[in-house]
């Protein structure tokens, strides 16, 4: 078990990082005590399979900490990764009994699980759970529909200021920062998985990371700490016409 794991193995769920974001954000003392009976942790090295399409899942879970990918690959071999598990994301689907893509860990891993059977014998009789986790498709639903706006219409530049925006949103809403000036994140992906993620090159994700740093847009530490002076700015990078909030 790596080091990040047993911080988890005997957290109580009033204290978990994820609890005001995750499925079981809704529920009261009583039913977090009817989800601890079925939950346990897990725990995925980067780049280690959580499973694959296809396989069977005998588990549901929420991600605690950590990046993972989700990818489907074609009949002629080739790979595309369609989506990305960020912390407090959730993973497997009550009631299918397959996985429907493969789930790559990207940086180290920490799952809170549900053995599955109980899991969804549960949520007949926990309306706040079948509620949230309603809520959470139509969100997943909403990103879906964002990420092909961001594949099919939008620049280089766009793309990568979307990405780095998208990450940061979601990092600012799981600490309850809500200051747009000076945000502070650590991208979790190498500029690989970036390139592949988004369909660019790795030299023009490079050059464009490089290029919204000349431009003050954001501010680099090493290889992956980001600071970003003016959310707002990165907001007109990333062709985003929203009001600049962060999503929660």
């Amino acid at each position: 078990m790596t080091a990040a794991a047993m911080k988890f193995t005997h957290v109580d769920c009033g204290e978990c990082p994820i609890r005001h974001r995750a499925v079981c954000a809704r529920c009261d003392g009583d039913e977090l005590d009817r989800l601890n009976e079925v939950k346990y942790y897990r725990s995925f090295q980067a780049g280690q399979t959580v499973v694959w399409s296809g396989d069977q899942m005998d588990f549901v879970a929420s991600v605690v900490s950590g990046i993972a990918t989700l990818t489907q690959t074609m009949e002629d071999g080739r790979r595309q990764m369609v989506g990305l598990l960020l912390p407090s994301d959730f993973v497997g689907r009550p009631g299918r009994d397959t996985a429907a893509y493969d789930v790559v860990a990207t940086t180290d891993l920490v799952m809170c699980c549900f053995r599955k059977k109980p899991f969804e014998e549960l949520i007949r009789t926990m309306p706040n759970v079948s509620q949230r986790l309603l809520e959470m498709t139509l969100d997943e639903l909403d990103a879906a529909r964002e990420w092909m706006l961001l594949l099919g219409r939008k620049t280089a530049r766009e793309k990568i200021a979307s990405l780095i925006a998208i990450i940061a949103r979601r990092d600012a809403s799981l600490k309850l920062h809500e200051n747009n000036e000076n945000v502070v994140v650590d991208l979790p992906l190498t500029r690989e998985a970036m390139s592949e993620y988004l369909g660019l090159t790795l030299e023009t994700v490079s050059r464009q990371i490089s290029a919204l740093r000349k431009d003050g847009i954001i501010q680099i530490q090493g290889k992956r700490h980001i600071t970003i002076p003016a959310f707002d700015r990165l907001l007109e990078e990333a062709a985003d016409d929203s009001d600049g909030g962060y999503l929660v």
